[in-house]
């Protein structure tokens, strides 16, 4: 596919760039997917799949066109102990988050794709191809935007979005369809939620840039790849993603498996 980006600035040429590898991955997964699928499991117990495998190997080669020399730490390698080292900028890849919707019959899954400088995400894409929804989020310097939009790859057809500002009362909260723990439910137990959305996978992040959700809570441990797009979205839309206890959320972290043990995602002035 040829991108009409020469008269783009770089943030939004890269992140249609890194959309465009996306989609390709999307497609390759719902193939996959109509053909019929094994299941199997992987050393930690999480489910793989050919789908998972497939994107990843195009997704790789996709970033080496894109960001050249950029180390590229996605999750099968990773679980295959072939991650690449980090440095201070890197990927972070997810070709299939929510394996468990996958396959089921929720159709809330993603690829995710996030690009981590001096240690913050910096540029993130995060789409479903099932549902044909497609999220993309840059900051660079002072500057920053955010997009929804179908499955496209030019930017001239995307919908900037924004953060709602985070209310006192009345909170609008998404949480995990597939991964529920007890952290979660005591910190949502605490505040005056109006409404809670189930959803799956990396979708989640997309609800709170769009400023449908006010708060995404996650207390249970997930990995950097996991959140990293999401991450980046937010910031450009004008929220943030912290630690729970609003310390910042780390990155690159190899000597813990990239684990991250709990965030909180947050709308605007938060």
């Amino acid at each position: 596919m040829s991108l009409p980006t020469a008269h783009l600035p770089p943030h939004l040429s890269l992140l249609a760039a890194l959309a465009d590898a996306a989609l390709k991955a999307g497609e390759v997964i719902l193939r996959i997917r109509a053909e019929g699928l094994t299941v199997n499991a992987k050393a930690d117990q999480s489910p793989v799949t050919a789908a998972d495998l497939a994107a990843e190997e195009l997704l790789r080669g996709e970033l080496a066109r894109i960001l050249p020399g950029v180390p590229v730490i996605a999750e099968e390698a990773v679980s295959q102990g072939k991650g690449e080292a980090p440095s201070h900028t890197f990927l972070l890849v997810d070709p299939l988050d929510g394996t468990r919707e996958f396959v089921g019959s929720s159709g809330e899954f993603t690829v995710n794709i996030g690009l981590v400088e001096n240690g913050v995400p910096t540029h993130g894409i995060v789409l479903g191809p099932a549902v044909g929804k497609l999220y993309a989020g840059a900051v660079t310097g002072t500057a920053s935007a955010a997009f929804a939009a179908g499955p496209v790859a030019d930017p001239s057809s995307w919908s900037p979005i924004r953060c709602r500002p985070m209310p006192e009362r009345g909170i609008v909260a998404v949480a995990s369809r597939s991964h529920p723990d007890p952290g979660t439910e005591a910190l949502l137990a605490e505040l005056d939620i109006a409404e809670r959305i189930s959803c799956g996978s990396a979708l989640k992040f997309g609800l709170v840039a769009e400023g449908r959700a006010d708060i995404y809570p996650r207390l249970g441990t997930v990995c950097e790849w996991d959140v990293a797009a999401g991450h980046a979205l937010v910031r450009a839309a004008g929220g943030s993603v912290r630690r729970p206890d609003g310390t910042p959320l780390p990155y690159g972290r190899t000597a813990e498996s990239y684990r991250v043990t709990g965030f909180v995602a947050r709308g605007a002035g938060a």
